[in-house]
């Protein structure tokens, strides 16, 4: 029995948490998985899962070796793909992570024309407002909003979307129309929790000097497209990404204040894992992306 067969197996009980779960996936028996398990430890002379009944748990060498075997199995599919790219054919699965809020805006049309362009290749798109770990969680790219932190990930910005502060005509007709961002500290206002800062709210001064406002929450939620939708109910004041309100900026159902104090930097963003080899897929993708948003801007 080969070792990668037997590493593919261990990494679907791993992350299927237990040998039952893992052989339904797999269409194997729980005894079979079990028996590559056993010869793997043989081999490598160590423990890599408690056996217990109550719970599932790797043992620090399983954890280990689970890390190196999602690496070698990535550096194996890398390979093949960029194989059969000299070729001039693209296929594979391509994992994409995303923030929810691109689900139902315009934003989402690079991943459907992709998928036309390029139909051997297989997308599985996960929508969360989680900073998903890239490499952990075995996703090829991902596609980021806002002002990104340090890290080893490559980032390749596709396309500038400032963060903007935004309330019904109605509300502004109520409370007044701010002329400076401490006059909304007391005001009610509506936090989209996936912002660090959570209700400190960035801005900047006529000199571009970063400074921050601690506002009153009348409402938490992480999603910005529910910030947007109680906004436009009148609730209070919301700070969202640009491409969320484009259309109620259009048509006057919101209203952008604070211009003058909006910063910069937060921008659209196509991240990979920093690899000596980046796949086929993962170029193809990046290149498409970049050429779409160039397109559109």
């Amino acid at each position: 029995m080969d070792t990668i067969t037997r590493m593919k197996a261990y990494i679907e009980v791993v992350e299927s948490e237990g040998y039952s779960a893992a052989a339904r996936k797999m269409g194997r028996s729980k005894a079979l998985l079990s028996k590559y398990v056993r010869e793997l430890e043989d081999d490598l002379g160590v423990l890599l899962i408690n056996r217990t009944t109550r719970q599932f748990s790797l043992t620090e060498s399983g954890e280990k070796y689970y890390r190196s075997c999602l690496e070698i199995l990535r550096q194996i599919e890398d390979a093949r793909e960029n194989v059969r790219d000299d070729d001039g054919e693209v296929d594979g699965t391509l994992r994409i992570t995303a923030p929810r809020s691109l689900g139902a805006v315009e934003s989402m049309l690079p991943l459907v024309e992709f998928a036309k362009a390029y139909p051997a290749v297989r997308m599985i798109v996960s929508l969360d407002d989680r900073v998903t770990d890239l490499v952990e969680e075995r996703f090829d790219v991902a596609i980021r909003v806002g002002v990104l932190a340090d890290s080893s990930l490559i980032a390749k910005k596709l396309m500038g979307n400032r963060l903007l502060f935004c309330a019904t005509p109605a509300f502004l007709k109520k409370h007044g129309v701010p002329d400076h961002p401490s006059q909304i500290a007391d005001w009610p206002n509506i936090i989209d929790t996936n912002w660090r800062g959570r209700n400190t709210w960035p801005f900047v001064d006529e000199n571009g000097t970063a400074f921050t406002q601690t506002v009153r929450s009348v409402m938490d939620v992480n999603d910005p497209e529910v910030c947007k939708r109680a906004a436009l109910a009148g609730l209070g004041v919301t700070m969202v990404p640009e491409f969320c309100v484009k259309d109620e900026l259009a048509d006057g159902s919101l209203v952008s204040i604070l211009e003058d104090f909006v910063p910069e930097g937060s921008a659209f963003y196509v991240v990979y894992p920093d690899r000596r080899h980046i796949s086929a897929k993962v170029r193809v993708f990046v290149d498409f992306m970049d050429a779409w948003f160039k397109k559109e801007r």
